[in-house]
């Protein structure tokens, strides 16, 4: 816990959390070359996570399986770790999901984690049948049976909608540990409290919505207690913040380069909401809009520069109290060149500045600073020790040689 009036800790890790979101009017195939590709991006850049969505309809977010997209992902990285983010449990039966979590973490020499959610598109529960009043419930059957197969036990269940007999996975996840948990929380506590219950992070999806933002620390106290009273030990580090932002190396180039594509993110919310949105008339409205008020969904974006994502970050961390991961929300409003100058920004300005991974260097020119006149006297009196014993040994070759 955080003492008295001690400053919230910033995060330490960092990561891209993608859904995706493309416009209708691209080629779908290197849309997902580039999710792809801005995985291995984030790899060099040293990124430490990349969660990847599930989605059925719609048309914009169109990775379905995230845990075959990441078994992509991972032939082409190295390091980085790959989450499901999230998958919709009340859409799959859970031992099938297991096994393909399982095999994916193989497959990534366990660098695998699952996010975990009821579904988020209505639109996707109505094609499968699925009740929207049962989904939370559904989602909490399933992991009861999953969390249990994950760690390698027999697991008999059933509900009105799957059925588990002495079901138990063959092969068990590359992690000796066991494949990561996160639920994903948005303003309700429902999500901290199955976190809670089964010792799982939290994976805060709207952490720069308005209503979002002012739950957070109400959902970190109901996490506690639920994680407390299941035997559970409490860690920040495991908490994941996600929010949306684009930086450039100027406020003015940043907010022309998000204006280049925001206009398929509100053409999406205003077709799935069928409500009309007077401020996406334009580009630049839209924009000052969604760093303004912001989106319904989306939450406030952080259109600037590293300063401002800097400072954006630092804001949540003292709301929240302190957390462990800071997920970027990937947007694709920037054409891909931007989209990648903002990944390199962040990796050369932002991150260092939480990781203080510089802490020792501006001490160590400092000390050489004040030691200056002392490092210098040394050198000149080294150069010039030198400058005589070279003249002398100059002078001595040049002498010539008795009987000439």
């Amino acid at each position: 816990m955080n003492q008295p009036n001690a400053t919230p800790a910033g995060p330490t890790r960092f990561g891209f959390f993608i859904a995706p979101y493309h416009p209708l009017n691209g080629n779908p195939t290197l849309q997902i070359q580039r999710d792809l590709e801005l995985v291995e991006l984030a790899d060099r850049l040293g990124y430490a996570e990349a969660w990847v969505g599930e989605h059925h309809s719609a048309g914009m977010e169109i990775i379905a399986a995230p845990e075959v997209f990441l078994a992509a992902a991972a032939q082409r990285t190295q390091q980085i770790r790959l989450g499901t983010g999230v998958n919709s449990l009340p859409y799959h039966q859970p031992m099938m999901l297991a096994d393909r979590l399982a095999l994916a973490d193989h497959l990534s020499k366990g660098r695998m984690m699952m996010g975990i959610g009821p579904g988020q598109l209505a639109s996707d529960a109505a094609m499968m049948g699925v009740p929207p009043a049962r989904q939370r419930e559904m989602m909490h059957e399933s992991l009861a049976a999953l969390a249990p197969l994950l760690r390698g036990e027999v697991v008999s269940a059933k509900t009105d909608w799957f059925e588990l007999n002495d079901a138990r996975l063959q092969l068990l996840p590359y992690q000796q540990d066991g494949i990561e948990l996160a639920v994903a929380s948005t303003i309700s506590p429902s999500g901290a409290v199955l976190a809670g219950k089964h010792g799982a992070g939290l994976l805060s999806l709207a952490a720069s919505d308005p209503s979002g933002y002012e739950a957070l620390m109400p959902n970190w106290k109901v996490y506690e207690q639920t994680m407390a009273a299941n035997g559970h030990t409490v860690d920040r580090a495991k908490w994941r913040l996600v929010a949306p932002m684009h930086i450039a190396e100027t406020r003015e180039q940043a907010r022309r380069e998000a204006e280049w594509g925001v206009g398929h993110l509100v053409d999406y919310m205003k077709r799935l909401s069928g409500m009309d949105m007077p401020w996406g008339d334009t580009a630049a409205a839209a924009v000052e809009q969604w760093t303004g008020p912001g989106f319904p969904s989306f939450g406030r974006a952080t259109i600037g520069t590293p300063d401002d994502a800097i400072a954006a970050i630092e804001a949540l961390a003292q709301q929240s109290g302190g957390f462990g991961t800071f997920l970027v929300l990937g947007l694709n409003v920037a054409d891909w060149d931007a989209t990648q100058r903002s990944a390199r920004l962040f990796a050369e300005h932002v991150i260092p500045h939480f990781t203080r991974a510089n802490r020792n260097r501006e001490a160590s020119l400092n000390w050489a600073n004040e030691n200056s006149e002392r490092f210098m006297t040394g050198l000149r009196a080294g150069i010039e020790a030198a400058f005589v014993t070279h003249s002398q040994a100059l002078a001595d070759a040049l002498q010539p040689e008795e009987g000439n």
